[in-house]
């Protein structure tokens, strides 16, 4: 009975995790109209004679208006797609915006390298397809933590859901289904697995939308984090799936693909070598390296990403394209306004004609719980990580669980900084971050059985907007290590 009692807690607060990010994307209208109204306050604020000057702001107004109405409309049918993995009608009368004290502010000038990853808690829930195969000022990726008393920041988020979702018909179908094994290669013994869990497949029959438990009448009290993090999904739309992303993308995945290609020149199309890519954002580094021949895992922490991602693997596959205005919101260091209004298309590659190996998936889920599982160990013959370590709240974990689920003789990639995201955390918890040194980091490595063999510094950015009067940049570390179980832990 006590076990009972803690899971439903447990859904309980996973739904009113999930019930709250639908709100902030659903909300992210309302609040972008807020802006637009606050500098028409100011515009009025001004003397007649600085109003006549600047008469061409009233015009601006209304273009942002536009621009906002189009970047809200794809976030409506995107949220029109997605099938939640719990009945949504649960738990209405839990207080979805309890925001606490201790909220995690983590910011950063061109955002963080992905969008904040506190939305899943104790296992994982894929998506996968055998044949469709942080900007400025946006904050942090989401703490990890399980605990049922969570800071409303980032800890109302977590969802979890015990084991992966198997494939289902002919798209990524967000979250239908549950496979034990996670690992992209379908599970004879799924079927009998769900049986003696509590796995369940859901469906849209059995389920209502998103956008059917919004009430457009009553008012969404979203919290400015929640808005921002909506609008660093639009922006990191740009890095993964729009041609103006392509100069980031070339610096930070084109060597990856490039190694990846070099390391494994043979490949087989009857048994591809496999890799996991962890903090795998909106699944466009996944995709490609599945399209040069690999058996392609992604894992995904976030599920503001995650609807995201799925919604694009499945729903743009038919030569339809999108239009955003992803920098309507950066009045600052803008050279004109055409330059902060204008349209950005995506996808520039369409998932279904991109040539992707089969067994492609995305495993939504903690890095640290879904892969310290004996099952994976060992289980992959590479691991990818972009923009990826420095999200942990303790790395050498992190670097452990890599060397666990690489095979002998299987490699590591890494491309990015060390820019921790609990780094400046201030609350009453005190979460844990142990932030050390890029020599420190190659130290630890090299215990847990990893040879170097390709180091150097690449210089790169992220989700910046290209025409701005500032951008970020970063000094990122790239290796190649090898894993070398005979090697004697130093």
């Amino acid at each position: 009975m006590g076990e009972r009692r803690y899971a439903e807690q447990e859904e309980a607060l996973e739904i009113k995790s999930l019930r709250r990010i639908i709100d902030a994307y659903a909300n992210y209208h309302d609040a972008a109209e807020r802006d637009v109204k606050r500098y028409e306050r100011s515009f009025k604020m001004l003397p007649p004679a600085h109003k006549e000057l600047l008469f061409h702001l009233g015009l601006k107004y209304q273009r942002l208006r536009w621009c906002i109405s189009m970047n809200a409309s794809f976030i409506t049918n995107m949220l029109e797609a997605f099938e939640p993995p719990f009945d949504m009608r649960q738990y209405v009368d839990v207080d979805d915006h309890d925001c606490g004290k201790g909220m995690h502010g983590h910011c950063h000038a061109d955002c963080a390298h992905s969008i904040e990853r506190g939305d899943f808690s104790r296992s994982s829930l894929s998506v996968n397809n055998s044949e469709l195969h942080e900007p400025d000022n946006c904050p942090r990726k989401d703490r990890k933590t399980h605990e049922l008393s969570r800071e409303t920041d980032n800890r109302n988020e977590v969802v979890g859901m015990e084991g992966c979702a198997q494939p289902v018909g002919d798209k990524l179908g967000a979250f239908q289904g549950v496979d034990k094994s996670c690992n992209g290669v379908k599970d004879v013994n799924a079927e009998s697995n769900c049986q003696d869990t509590d796995c369940v497949a859901y469906s849209a029959n059995e389920n209502v939308t998103p956008m059917e438990l919004m009430a457009p009448s009553l008012p969404l009290d979203v919290p400015p984090i929640d808005v921002d993090k909506v609008r660093c999904i639009i922006r990191n739309i740009v890095r993964d799936w729009a041609q103006e992303g392509q100069k980031e993308r070339d610096e930070c995945y084109k060597p990856i693909l490039e190694e990846l290609n070099r390391l494994f020149p043979n490949r087989s199309k009857q048994r591809p070598p496999s890799c996991l890519v962890p903090g795998a954002g909106l699944g466009r580094l996944a995709l490609e390296i599945s399209s040069l021949g690999f058996v392609s895992q992604g894992n995904e922490f976030s599920y503001y990403m995650m609807i995201c991602s799925s919604y694009i693997l499945n729903h743009t596959q038919e030569a339809n394209e999108w239009t955003i205005y992803p920098w309507v919101h950066s009045n600052c260091n803008s050279l004109s306004d055409n330059d902060q209004l204008r349209p950005v298309s995506f996808p520039d590659v369409h998932p279904s004609s991109s040539g992707i190996t089969e067994g492609f998936s995305m495993c939504a889920g903690d890095f640290v719980e879904v892969y310290n599982e004996e099952s994976q160990e060992s289980a992959w013959d590479a691991v990818v990580t972009c923009f990826f370590l420095d999200t942990a709240h303790n790395i050498v974990e992190y670097i452990e669980i890599i060397s666990k689920v690489l095979k002998d003789g299987g490699v590591w990639i890494n491309l990015g900084p060390l820019l921790y995201h609990f780094a400046d955390s201030y609350g009453p918890d005190d979460d844990m971050s142990i932030e050390l040194s890029l020599e420190d980091v190659k130290r630890v490595a090299y215990h847990y059985g990893f040879v170097m063999e390709v180091e150097k510094m690449v210089d790169t950015t992220y989700t910046v907007n290209m025409k701005s009067m500032m951008q970020n940049q970063y000094h990122a570390a790239f290796w190649t290590m090898r894993k070398n179980a005979s090697r004697p832990k130093a």
